[in-house]
Parts: C-alpha cells; sequence; structure tokens
C-alpha cells in the first residue's frame, strides 16, 4: 500500500484522546466509535457540505436540480503497513450518477468500466427490448387482434341467432305435428297427406342443423385465419422475451459472479455463491454497491486493518423510509448481512447485543387478576412472546405466574422495547372474548410518547399505509401500494421546550404503528425519543402503554386501568 493512496483519509486533528476498539464494529447494531464520529464529522465538513458535485440531496435551494436522492455514508478508520491510522469513505450506489468519486473508495465492481462484457450484453437486450417495442407496435399486430375480437363476437351473436331461429322453428313444427295428428285423427286429411307433412317438417329440421353447422365452420374458418396470422406476430414476440428472458438471467449471473468479496482470511466468494442459500438463490437489487460491503473490500484488497466502521445518512429522508439527516444507522439485513458475515470472518467482532436479553431482570408488575384475566405492566425492553434468540418473555413468564391457565394467556402484544398494559388471558373463553373486543375495537388504549419536537398544532390524524421492508427486518415502510391501513389520533399532553410529550390513540394495530407515524415527514415528522430503528438510541424507548379501558371478559363490567410511564 503506498503512502500516497488517494483513498487513505488521514485525519485533520490528533485522535490521541480516542483509544481503539478491542473488536471491530458489529455492523447490524452499534453505536459509533468515537474515532468513526471524528472521521465522519471530518468527511462531512471537508466534503458533503460543500458538495462539489452539486448532488441534489434536498438539503438547500442552491442545488436543487433534479430528482431528490438522500444517500448513506460510510466511514472506516483503518491502520496501513505503515502505521498509520487514517479512513476511508464510501457512498451507496452512485453519487451524481457515478460509480467512482475519488476520495470514496471504488465500488467492488464497476460494471460500466472495468469490463465490456456488460455493455456489450446489455446492448444486446437492449437492442432486444427495442425489437419488442417495435413488434409491440406493429399496425397490423394492433388490427388483428381488433379483427380477431370483433370476429369472435360476431360469430357469437350470429351463431345465437341461428339457435333462436332453430328453437322457434322447432316449437312452430310441433305445433304443425300436433295439428296434423287431430286432422289424420278426424279423417281431414288422408294418411299419404300426413306421411308427406312429417317428412318435410323432419326436412326443415335437418335443414336448419345443417345451416348451423355450416355457419360454424364458416366463422371458424375466418377466425381461424385471423388467428393464424395473429399467433404467428404473437410468437415472434414470444421468442424474443424468451430470448431476453435466457440472455438477462446469464447476464445477471455473469455479473453478480464479478463481485468478489474477500474476507480477513482471504477468502473471496462471490454474490452468486453468498446468496445460494437465500430462497429464491438471488441477491437481491444492488447488493454489494453499499458503503459497507465496499469500505471492508478495499481494505482487504489493500492490505489495512480495519478497526472501526460507521454509516450515516446525509440527506432528505426517501418518501417511504424514514432516515434523518446526519443520523447514523446500521446496514441492512437484506442486501448486506450474508455479505458482512462472509467479509467478517476471522476477525474479532462486538458482541451482536440482539443476542442479549436486555429484560432479563427486569420484573412484571401485576396490575389486576381474578380467576379469568390479569393485567400487567410490561417492562420496557422485554419481549412480548418468544423470539429467535430468546426465549424470556411476557408468554413465558405468564407460564410460570399461572401454571394452570387454561388460555393462551397473550391476547395481544407491545413491541420490545415498549412498555405499558397488557391483558393476559387466563382462560380459554376469556381470551376469545376478550379477542373480540379488540377485533371489533371495543378496547380502548392510550399511549404517551416523548418526541423530537414541537408540533404546530395541539391534535391531529395520521395515516399512513405500512408493510415490512423486506430488505432491513423488522422495518417498517409506507407504501400506498402494498401497504396496510393504519391511523392514529394525537394531542399533545405537555410540551417541554423542544420535546413534546402526546396522547396517542391507534385506530389500527399495525407493527411500529405509532413509531412510524411520529418520525416519518409525512406524519410529525418528530421521532420518538430513543428510537433505535427509526430516530436516535437514549436509555429506553419514550413509548408507553398508559391506558387501557375494556370489559371484563365474564361479567360484562366495564374497566379502566392506568399507569405511568417512568419518563412523565
Amino acid at each position: 500500500m503506498a503512502v500516497n493512496d488517494p483513498y487513505f483519509i488521514p485525519f485533520n486533528h490528533s485522535i490521541a484522546e480516542h483509544s481503539q476498539p478491542e473488536s471491530f464494529t458489529f455492523p447490524f447494531y452499534y453505536q459509533p466509535h468515537p474515532i468513526c464520529l471524528q472521521a465522519a464529522e471530518q468527511l462531512q465538513q471537508d466534503l458533503l457540505i460543500s458538495n462539489p458535485w452539486q448532488h441534489n440531496f434536498g438539503l438547500d435551494s442552491v442545488n436543487d436540480r433534479g430528482m431528490v436522492i438522500g444517500k448513506m455514508f460510510g466511514v472506516l478508520v483503518v491502520k496501513n503497513p505503515q502505521g498509520n491510522i487514517g479512513f476511508l469513505a464510501a457512498f451507496s450506489g452512485k453519487l451524481a450518477d457515478k460509480n467512482i468519486l475519488p476520495p470514496f473508495v471504488p465500488p467492488v465492481f464497476d460494471m460500466l468500466t472495468q469490463d465490456s462484457f456488460f455493455s456489450a450484453e446489455n446492448k444486446q437486450i437492449n437492442q432486444i427490448n427495442l425489437s419488442i417495442s417495435q413488434q409491440q407496435a406493429n399496425p397490423l399486430l394492433a388490427t388483428l387482434t381488433a379483427k380477431s375480437h370483433q370476429q369472435q363476437q360476431q360469430s357469437a351473436t350470429e351463431l345465437e341467432q341461428q339457435r333462436g331461429l332453430i328453437v322457434a322453428s322447432r316449437k312452430q313444427r310441433k305445433i304443425e305435428r300436433e295439428q296434423a295428428d287431430s286432422a289424420l285423427a278426424l279423417s281431414n286429411i288422408s294418411a299419404d297427406e300426413y306421411k308427406r307433412l312429417s317428412i318435410e317438417l323432419s326436412r326443415q329440421s335437418v335443414q336448419q342443423k345443417h345451416q348451423l353447422n355450416g355457419l360454424k365452420q364458416q366463422w371458424q374458418i375466418l377466425i381461424d385465419a385471423t388467428q393464424s396470422q395473429l399467433g404467428s406476430l404473437q410468437q415472434q414476440i414470444k421468442q424474443l422475451k424468451y430470448q431476453r428472458k435466457q440472455l438477462s438471467n446469464g447476464l445477471q449471473k455473469k455479473l453478480f459472479a464479478q463481485y468478489q468479496f474477500l474476507n480477513t482470511l482471504g477468502e473471496a466468494r462471490d454474490l452468486n455463491d453468498i446468496f445460494n442459500d437465500a430462497p429464491n438463490h438471488l441477491p437481491p437489487a444492488g447488493a454489494g454497491e453499499c458503503a459497507a460491503p465496499k469500505l471492508l473490500q478495499y481494505a482487504f484488497s489493500h492490505q489495512l486493518t480495519p478497526i472501526a466502521m460507521a454509516e450515516f445518512w446525509w440527506g432528505s429522508s426517501p418518501k417511504s423510509e424514514i432516515k434523518q439527516h446526519q443520523n447514523y444507522y446500521p446496514a441492512c439485513h437484506g442486501k448486506c448481512r450474508p455479505i458482512l458475515t462472509h467479509m467478517l470472518t476471522g476477525m474479532q467482532v462486538d458482541d451482536d447485543p440482539l443476542l442479549i436479553n436486555p429484560g432479563k431482570d427486569l420484573p412484571i408488575d401485576i396490575i389486576y387478576q381474578d380467576e379469568t384475566m390479569a393485567i400487567i405492566n410490561k417492562p420496557a425492553e422485554l419481549l412480548s412472546v418468544p423470539g429467535k434468540n430468546i426465549t424470556d418473555s411476557v408468554f413465558s413468564r405468564m407460564q410460570q405466574q399461572y401454571p394452570n391457565a387454561t388460555g393462551p394467556l397473550i391476547v395481544h402484544r407491545l413491541d420490545m422495547s415498549t412498555s405499558g398494559l397488557m391483558v393476559i388471558a387466563l382462560t380459554k373463553e376469556a381470551n376469545k372474548a376478550l379477542q373480540q373486543q379488540f377485533i371489533q375495537r371495543v378496547v380502548t388504549k392510550r399511549y404517551i410518547a416523548l418526541i423530537e419536537g414541537a408540533p404546530d398544532q395541539d391534535e391531529g390524524d395520521i395515516s399512513l399505509p405500512l408493510r415490512v421492508d423486506l430488505d432491513d427486518r423488522p422495518k417498517q415502510l409506507v407504501c400506498y401500494e402494498y401497504g396496510k391501513h393504519a391511523e392514529t389520533f394525537w394531542q399533545v399532553y405537555q410540551r417541554q421546550g423542544k420535546r413534546t410529550l402526546l396522547h396517542l390513540y391507534p385506530k389500527t394495530g399495525r407493527t411500529h404503528q405509532l413509531r412510524i407515524h411520529c418520525a416519518h415527514h409525512d406524519g410529525l415528522h418528530m421521532p420518538i425519543v430513543g428510537d433505535d430503528l427509526y430516530g436516535v438510541v437514549a436509555n429506553r424507548l419514550h413509548l408507553h402503554a398508559q391506558y387501557l379501558g375494556l370489559n371484563h371478559p365474564v361479567s360484562g363490567e366495564a374497566m379502566v386501568f392506568e399507569v405511568k410511564a417512568d419518563f412523565e
């Protein structure tokens, strides 16, 4: 590694006051190390504030050109072979429509410049796309499609008319036969005349059936001729689409193979291999383009020793996600976790905090209990039900507290980080009755939250549909296309300078609903204090289920419970 490497950024100020971490950052849940904070602040001051690329981060009107695109940046503090400590910087995806912008480290693979195969094969795919568009725009295709539709309709109409005529004629012939039978019985006609009439009526029946079959054949010949022409054009388009699919799949695999990721042991794996155990065996879009893999790949391939890492958001929040300007965020799970798990192999990494049970020694207060139900005050950071890695929960503790309970115990849930009132069903009958009250929205729930900011109004409604972030579970997204309806009514309870205590009344019960509705820019745009997913970490999430009103599951008596939060 040359001393003058353009990607190795020296610190402007001494870092002597910061002790180096004993192990590397666990990238999926962390508090930025002070040395990373200094690196990030230097990057922001020296480069991001001046914005020499004039990328529209959505922070001011001077650079308000084109689409507003906030961006995730990362810093990796490293030691070079000469023993100097500096840092590397990277951005996720592209910046100002470019992949390479020193002093940011280059992408792991630059499909536009590092190899000609992508441009050449992509050009071929684009040519097929053009051919498909031209074929679909062929006037003859539209003409034949309309003609086929018209023929189908007209043939159906004429055949139906012919069938109607046959039915009417059949009724008429039946009348004539009945009249002939009566006439023959009264000797008003001779047997020969009766026979000739019967033959004529049968001939008419056969003739009309032949006419119907003939009409069917005529229309089928016309329809088949049109369908043959139309099918020929459609087959050409189908073949082009199949060819495009084959080329696209081949190019995709070839492209994924170029994304080679190292670890400290010198082992290299590509995206095809890394995501082989994924549900569809395919990496998600953008995998390998995030800041963290770029940073580690450059360090490993240039004999740099990683010390600590942090990523932060710069710019306006995306429409669906919640990203606060200059806030620090962990690496995503969907795109980055498989890659970084490989890249961190062989390194001493901080423990995963999510494997530690923060609610282990926190007691559950029993507010009320009888033979059919109990009301508890759940502490923050205790799971409602057992998780993937932690079994300790309200459910497991209630099993121990009420070993003779016949009900499923848990009627509704609170997020792990949320404290407050929960109702516990001790019998099957109570559970069914209580569940019906929740379904029919008979239960009254009120939460109290401390938010970062001061709303202009004293109350309001928020309606933002929510769905899970498939690339970064358990986070939720605002999504008007696939999201489920979520609505919250809020009221100011107490203003505390730059912070505000709110009463929150959820009209629906979506995952992270209150947290998203407070933090999202189309909601209050003021995250709840201590929200580690949508805001800034604090001693706890300042959200508490304060009030619960319901009817007793057996007696039907109206009951109200209220417990203050420890942050009121």
